[in-house]
């Protein structure tokens, strides 16, 4: 055993280890900028919107542009946002992919300090690289959903546990209490700048009790790992909420409506609840999503690498219980602390996951470990060291040749990185624009003038027709804008223009077809621009013609 003292080598790299790394960042870089730039639904509609309204003040100005996500925390979408708008779009492309190739690192020191044989480096390595090919992992490669980010912070936190058991088990109290505090720290503030990370909280203080050691660095690690934890997610996560919660009376608005009953919105939770399963299918979920992507998640991608870790965890357990029988002396593969704490984190994360979303990219981190969970299972197999190896072997081939990544629809690089070419609207000091329809079109908001407020009227959160918080905010909104004498414009997609016409007359407000203007962006999409009036007296609402 290690003394430690040398708990540091997990974080000092050998200069081919170090070039390694880096080369490994450099070309997930540059295969993000060859991908091209995302044009998902969360891009167009809040991805681009929340950091520029936080950015702008616009949080009193408009009124959910970018429905439901109008409201989350934008603290995660800004250094994207900023390096897109001040610098070339291949560069900010470049970085975001640089930050997602990161993952390779924990992984690689996690994998390091695992294995245990001569040639462990070479074999952390090739895990660390198997850990970044799975079929979501390389699907959402400069995308802005984050769980590639995230999976930084997260896989950050163990690696620390991971490189400093030596300390945090038996080491000084004080050098235990800092590891712990900055690895909490650093999970915390995953699960605070983005709260589907929750679980891996759970997870991580798994792996700070399966560490074992002594009775008093337990409870001086547990303790510091929580309060730095703590401190991550309040920094990061509850100055937004306690904020929410002045602005909306609801910290996490809307969800969760039904328990907090914000007045802005409807008594429901908001929650979306699509992927939830009953117990019976939880306990072999790994297998089910597996077979099929659809009962996890509505990104599509082929990766079976977790259904195996799942399996190989089982047949584990098994040889275990064989083992205590047959008492055979083997050859360790692995270290027993590092292979207890990574176990422990994979296990609680996954339950709690289960138990609260079951959308599969919110773990994206468990896929990107997987291949170190399977080295682990098998290398406590109750069988000979060469056999382990095989089994190994055979089990990863496995998992690349059913590993398929669906790349969601992407265009060619180029500035600027968001451009609407919407007409111009004169005397933006009196326009409003209002928006319909379900379709996302928060990206489109940077592109008109800041002097013009934009109004949500209808859309996922509520509809023009309800009685909610914001329903009536935003028809006072209209009734005052009338009373000046201002102008109206209508934002729509050129394919709702239906639900527009519809959403408009619960306004007593008509689209002036003859004055609409249809534009497009470099993004996606065609889009309606069209000035608004009022009803015009005498012609029947069409939604009384029944």
């Amino acid at each position: 055993m290690t003394s430690a003292n040398d708990d540091g080598r997990a974080l000092r790299l050998a200069p081919q280890e170090g070039l390694f790394l880096f080369a490994a960042v450099l070309v997930w870089a540059g295969y993000v900028v060859a991908l091209g730039k995302d044009t998902s639904w969360d891009f167009r509609n809040y991805h681009w919107y929340i950091p520029y309204a936080y950015l702008n003040g616009r949080m009193g100005i408009d009124i959910a542009v970018a429905h439901m996500a109008t409201y989350y925390n934008p603290l995660l979408d800004v250094p994207f946002y900023w390096l897109a708008i001040h610098t070339p779009a291949w560069f900010a492309l470049g970085s975001l992919g640089a930050v997602q190739g990161a993952n390779v690192v924990p992984l690689y020191i996690i994998a390091r300090q695992t294995l245990q044989f001569p040639e462990n480096r070479l074999a952390a390595a090739a895990l660390a690289l198997l850990g970044m090919t799975g079929g979501l992992t390389l699907g959402l490669a400069g995308t802005t959903y984050y769980d590639n980010v995230m999976s930084v912070f997260t896989l950050s936190s163990l690696a620390m546990l991971i490189g400093g058991r030596e300390t945090l088990t038996v080491g000084p109290l004080v050098r235990a209490a800092a590891i712990a505090a900055i690895a909490g720290f650093v999970c915390g503030t995953a699960a605070g700048l983005k709260l589907p990370e929750t679980p891996f909280t759970f997870g991580f203080a798994a792996a700070l009790i399966a560490l074992g050691g002594t009775w008093r660095n337990l409870l001086v690690r547990t303790f510091a790992g929580g309060a730095g934890g703590a401190l991550g997610f309040f920094l990061f996560g509850g100055l937004w909420m306690l904020h929410m919660q002045h602005l909306t009376g609801n910290p996490l608005f809307p969800y969760f409506n039904n328990h907090y009953h914000s007045p802005l919105a409807a008594p429901v939770d908001y929650h979306d609840t699509r992927f939830l399963q009953p117990f019976h299918d939880q306990i072999i979920l790994p297998i089910l999503f597996s077979l099929d992507w659809r009962v996890t998640d509505d990104l599509p991608y082929q990766d079976i690498r977790i259904g195996l870790a799942y399996f190989a965890l089982i047949v584990a357990a098994i040889g275990w219980v064989i083992g205590l029988f047959l008492r055979r002396p083997r050859e360790p593969l692995t270290d027993p602390t590092a292979g207890r704490a990574i176990v422990a984190f994979v296990i609680v994360t996954f339950i709690v996951w289960v138990k609260l979303f079951c959308i599969y990219r919110y773990i994206l981190a468990l896929e990107m470990l997987a291949p170190t969970v399977i080295a682990v299972a098998i290398a406590s197999l109750p069988i000979g060291a060469r056999a382990r190896f095989v089994t190994a072997g055979a089990t990863f081939f496995l998992a690349l040749l059913f590993s398929h990544p669906q790349y969601s629809e992407r265009v060619p690089v180029s500035d600027p990185f968001v451009e609407a070419l919407a007409p111009k609207i004169t005397n933006p000091e009196k326009a409003m624009i209002l928006l319909t329809g379900q379709e996302p079109l928060g990206f489109l908001a940077p592109s008109f003038s800041p002097k013009i407020p934009i109004v949500r009227i209808d859309g996922w959160m509520y509809q023009s027709s309800d009685n909610t918080g914001l329903t009536r905010l935003a028809h006072k909104r209209v009734t005052e804008q009338l009373k000046k004498r201002h102008y109206l414009y209508l934002v729509a997609d050129a394919e709702q223009m239906t639900r527009a016409h519809d959403a408009l007359e619960d306004y007593n407000l008509a689209i002036l077809w003859q004055k609409c203007r249809l534009f497009d962006t470099n993004i996606a999409g065609t889009y309606q621009l069209c000035p608004v009036g009022p009803w015009p007296p005498g012609l029947p609402h069409r939604k009384g013609l029944t």
